[in-house]
């Protein structure tokens, strides 16, 4: 089977994990990287190690610094955008304007206007459009998502999801403390995870009530929500934000009570979940949390291959965008 051609669109911590994973896809070839400061090569960020590139292998990539260039020279089917949000919408156009399947990294877009005309301009052309929130590839959540799904302990009743870091003192983050609020802050950028699980796995919340605090990068650095349903009772809270010093360890973690049992989950004991009932405290062991930026990207290029949908759809990707503004408003 031909390997699908694609260019990678910015390289910074996502753009390196996603040519990693490409290069090591039975789907996928890497044939370009853009980036405007291609030195970043060599460079370390980010909250987790995704694993680095040997530099040897890098040298057999064909480099650009822009886009326009890129899809001038190279023969591609898809693209990966890892860019700052603020240019997800003009590079996406772009690539779908020249017939390109476009991976983009959350969060799609701040303006929901232009994750619209996104949609609208992959539909007509026939394009997958697919957003990068991972968390709904991680094992631990996947397994959490199996078991509500299952009713493996009986109806869900509470669900806690929390995710809090340092700010971040890496990349482009430095530069943006100056550009006050461009950047969507803790909300658009880290609590959109668990909004975005939470709404894939329970729905789109009838209501929201929502206290945000601000921070060096928006006025909604914290975030600390309550959802409510009509039709489920059940208590959901969503915590989170870049709210502590730029040494403060990385955490993301979930609380779920059943009516038969509850689980716990932290990234700090990633390879486990614990499941409590009245009279016992099991593990279940789980694989590695990077795993889900590898199952992502396959997940994006089998649905280009088999011509069918991907998991997280733009449309998905936007209805997660519209529920993290109903958090501030």
């Amino acid at each position: 089977m031909e390997k699908l051609r694609v260019a990678v669109v910015g390289f910074g911590f996502m753009g390196k994990t996603h040519a990693r994973n490409i290069l090591n896809s039975s789907l996928m070839e890497l044939t370009a990287i853009v980036d405007n400061r291609l030195d970043s090569i060599s460079q370390v960020s980010g909250n987790i190690d995704t694993g680095e590139i040997p530099p040897e292998i890098l040298a057999g990539i064909h480099t650009y610094n822009n886009v326009e260039a890129c899809f001038a020279e190279e023969s591609l089917d898809a693209v990966f955008v890892c860019v700052h949000t603020l240019s997800h919408y003009e590079i996406a156009m772009k690539a779908l304007k020249q017939g390109l399947h476009v991976f983009l990294e959350k969060p799609f877009v701040l303006k929901i206007e232009e994750g619209e005309t996104l949609i609208v301009e992959a539909g007509l052309r026939d394009l997958k459009l697919s957003v990068g929130h991972v968390v709904r590839y991680m094992p631990a959540y996947v397994k959490l998502h199996e078991l509500y799904r299952n009713y493996t302990y009986g109806k869900l009743k509470y669900i806690s999801m929390t995710r809090f870091s340092g700010i971040p003192g890496w990349g482009e983050w430095v530069r943006l403390r100056k550009d006050f609020g461009v950047s969507g802050g803790g909300l658009f950028d880290l609590v959109i995870h668990d909004i975005d699980f939470l709404q894939f796995m329970l729905g789109v919340p009838d209501r929201v009530e929502s206290k945000s605090v601000s921070g060096l990068l928006s006025k909604h650095d914290y975030v600390s929500a309550y959802w409510y349903y009509d039709h489920n009772d059940a208590f959901v809270k969503v915590e989170g934000g870049f709210t502590f010093h730029g040494k403060f360890p990385f955490e993301a973690a979930f609380k779920a009570s059943f009516e038969d049992a509850s689980v716990v989950w932290s990234s700090s004991h990633g390879h486990e979940m614990k499941v409590a009932d009245n009279e016992t405290l099991r593990v279940i062991a789980l694989a590695d949390a990077n795993e889900g930026y590898f199952v992502e990207a396959e997940k994006f290029a089998a649905s280009i291959l088999n011509n069918d949908n991907p998991v997280c759809m733009a449309e998905s990707a936007l209805d997660t965008i519209k529920l993290c503004y109903k958090h501030i408003q």
